[in-house]
Order: structure tokens, then C-alpha cells, then sequence
């Protein structure tokens, strides 16, 4: 839905919706969508000032006061539907800013009161059966269509009630338009399936909205489809179709009472009875990740995760810390285990143009001198791109496939 700057301005558009309101619910009968929008229509007709508006200016007009009447997601509706839109920013009843294509923009569109947005924000939550209020001032929640929802309540949010939404591809984006888009090149995504394929611990690090969960993804899609997978995330937005033996699992946050909270430790735990080949986990954020690292240590070749990261060795030092806060073990065994664990990590990040690219892999040679020694394999190059600039030095796991580079 394009900008609604003339002819009329938001208290037009106000004044409108409580006439429609009005007329729907008026009667016994529910009002399909079809005559709403005949009703609706019809009165910008007949009123002198909305019948000077352009067929454009008109049917934004009807589409912005159908969709605040008729529809979840109120005048954000028409964003949700834009498949070129990857996120909604609502910050406050005023501002409301959308992403596409890379790039942030404001859109001239607000929520009539303060309480009209807070009501949709408890409605998206209770719809996903989760509260949010002043004694819960937080939400994560995911939609219908799979799209993650973040909430924050005022009390905490001091420029009003904060809404994001980060949308769920409708269709899954495979490796081969990663390489259109350029994100990757062909070689190296070669080099990455045959990884995967031959069962090697991959993790992928980047900063928010990188595109670690695609990338993850489109990682996933290289596992053959006979072998058993787990798959746990904290809210489920991954779409692994070619797996039949496939287990999912996801979080589950605490209720009023603070009770029912199902953590990622606890369903990385319970995976290893499961008999997995591999366990894919979503994104590590704190101590879940020792589990991780032991389950990579103990046979569960081929794990793929990912985790906030500006660098392969800033991500590796996050993961020291994410280990320590598990248990107090020593730095030397701590940074072990994840050598031992982790074979592969793929950094991802966001150039100046909006676009997310590939920008290194490195491969885990191991411990050195008490710090974690890594392989550059392939690293982005300003005008070059993603350029290759090293050779793999673990080969077992690719020959125990028969596999070669």
C-alpha cells in the first residue's frame, strides 16, 4: 500500500472508521467482507470532500479503513501481505517504519490511540496464547503465517508500545538464489553442500538481520533425507521439507505464574535420547550452548546453529562466555571442547547497500597456545567478493563419505 498524503489527513480517516464501525455492527447479521467493502465505497462517494480523490487515493483510502476494521493486523494488514516488505517497525502510535529490500522507510500511517496499538499487541499475544502487561512488559510470539512478532509494553518502552515484526518467507529461498543475489558464489556454496552432506559441525555467525536463519536454512536442505534430525528453536521459523524422520521442537515461555517454561537446554538435552543424526538448533544465546557443544562431542556429526556474532573470532569468544555461563569450567578446556566441537563457521553480514552477503569461512583447526586457532577458507573481498584464500586441513569426515573438493 503506497503513502496517503493528500486530500485528506489521518483525522478524516479517524472520523471515517467510527462511521463504518458503526454502520457494520449495527445490525444482526455478519457483514461479509465483500459488502464491507461495498459500504465503504459507497460512502466516500457520497461524501463532497472524499469524491475528489484520485481512483489511487480512493481505494488506499478504502483499503486502509477496511483492513482497520476487518482485519488482525489493523492498517499493518496490507505490510504483512507486501511480499517485498521483510519487517515492521512500530515505534509508538506515530511512527511505523517498514524494510524492504534492505533499506528502512517511514511510512505515513499511525495508530489512532495509544491503546488502539497496545490492544493489537494483546490480541497478537493472546492469540498465541501469551500475556503481555506491566507485570510481563515483554512477548515474542510467532504468527499464523510463521512471521516472528517481538513486543514491549510502555512501562518499559518510554516512546509508547514498540511492535516488530519480522516477516516469514512464503517461499523458501533455496542456494541457487543465494548465488543470484550474489550473497554467495557458486564455488563456495559447492564447497558448503559437500560439507554438510559429509556430516560436518557447521556454525553459522552474523549480526541481526544478516540472514543467519536463511543461510541456515538453505544449509539444511543439503541433508540427505534418510537420516533422523531435531530440530529446536526458541520460535519456529525454519523450513526443512525434504526430511521425513524430522523431530521439531520449541520453546515455551513461563505463564502468569511463572510456570511451563520449557528451555533450549532442556530440549537439547532431551534430543540426545531421541537417536538423532543431527541436531539442528535455531540460535544459542546463553548457557544452551555447553549442551550444544557436548552433543557435537558425542557422535551428532553434521549439527548446524547460529549465533550473534561481528566476527569468526568475536562469535568464538561469545561462545567462551555462553559456555561459562553454564559452568565454571577452565578457559583451556572450555576452548577445547569447542574446537573439538565445532568443525565449520560461516560469517555473515550486511553491506552498506542494504544487501547480505557471505564475508568469511574459516575452518576450526584447533587449539594453539590456549586460543582457538582458525583456517581462513574464504573471506569477501571489496570488488572481488567472496574469494577463496585457503584449503581445508581436516579431510576425514569428507572421506569417510568418499566425498572430494
Amino acid at each position: 500500500m503506497g503513502e496517503i498524503t493528500t486530500k485528506f489527513n489521518n483525522e478524516d480517516v479517524r472520523t471515517m472508521i467510527q462511521k463504518m464501525r458503526s454502520i457494520l455492527t449495527a445490525g444482526e447479521q455478519e457483514i461479509t467482507d465483500e459488502a464491507a467493502l461495498e459500504i465503504i465505497e459507497h460512502y466516500i462517494l457520497q461524501n463532497k470532500k472524499l469524491a475528489m480523490l484520485s481512483p489511487k487515493e480512493s481505494q488506499e483510502l478504502v483499503n486502509r479503513v477496511f483492513y482497520s476494521l476487518r482485519r488482525d493486523l489493523e492498517i499493518l494488514q496490507p505490510y504483512l501481505e507486501d511480499e517485498r516488505i521483510s519487517e515492521i517497525m512500530v515505534n509508538g502510535k506515530d511512527h511505523i517504519f517498514i524494510e524492504t529490500g534492505g533499506q528502512l522507510k517511514r511510512v505515513d500511517l499511525s495508530f489512532d490511540t495509544t491503546e488502539d496499538l497496545e490492544e493489537l499487541i494483546r490480541r497478537l499475544a493472546a492469540g498465541v496464547h501469551r500475556e503481555i502487561n506491566e507485570l510481563n512488559p515483554i512477548v515474542d510470539a510467532r504468527l499464523e503465517d510463521g512471521s516472528r512478532v517481538n513486543a514491549v509494553y510502555k512501562n518499559i518502552a518510554l516512546n509508547g508500545p514498540i511492535l516488530t515484526i519480522r516477516k516469514f518467507p512464503q517461499k523458501a529461498i533455496n542456494m541457487e538464489a543465494l548465488i543470484e543475489m550474489k550473497s554467495i558464489t557458486e564455488e563456495a556454496a559447492d564447497f558448503l553442500q559437500k560439507l554438510v552432506q559429509s556430516g560436518y559441525n557447521c556454525f553459522i555467525s552474523g549480526g541481526t538481520s544478516s540472514g543467519k536463519t536463511t543461510f541456515l536454512n538453505v544449509l539444511s536442505n543439503f541433508i540427505p533425507s534418510d537420516e533422523r534430525v531435531i530440530l529446536i528453536e526458541d520460535s519456529a521459523e525454519l523450513q526443512i521439507k525434504q526430511i521425513d524422520n524430522l523431530v521439531r521442537m520449541e520453546c515455551k515461555q513461563a505463564n502468569a505464574q511463572q510456570k511451563g517454561s520449557v528451555t533450549m537446554e532442556a530440549l537439547i538435552k532431551a534430543s540426545l535420547r531421541m537417536r538423532p543424526d543431527r541436531i539442528i538448533v535455531g540460535e544459542v544465546r546463553g548457557k544452551e550452548v555447553m549442551d550444544m557443544i557436548q552433543a557435537m562431542n558425542t557422535g551428532h556429526d553434521g549439527s548446524l546453529s547460529t549465533g550473534h556474532g561481528n566476527s569468526i573470532s568475536g562469535m568464538l569468544r561469545r561462545l567462551e562466555s555462553m559456555f561459562l555461563q553454564a559452568a565454571d569450567f577452565p578457559i583451556d578446556a572450555i576452548r577445547a571442547q569447542i574446537a573439538e566441537g565445532i568443525d565449520m563457521i560461516i560469517h555473515l553480514g550486511r553491506l552498506s547497500d542494504g544487501s547480505r552477503r557471505v564475508l568469511a569461512i574459516s575452518e576450526i583447526e584447533g587449539v594453539s597456545g590456549g586460543e582457538i586457532k582458525t583456517n581462513p577458507l574464504f573471506k569477501y573481498r571489496p570488488g572481488d567478493g567472496l574469494v577463496r584464500c585457503g584449503e581445508l586441513i581436516h579431510t576425514e569426515k569428507l572421506e569417510l563419505r568418499g566425498v572430494s573438493l
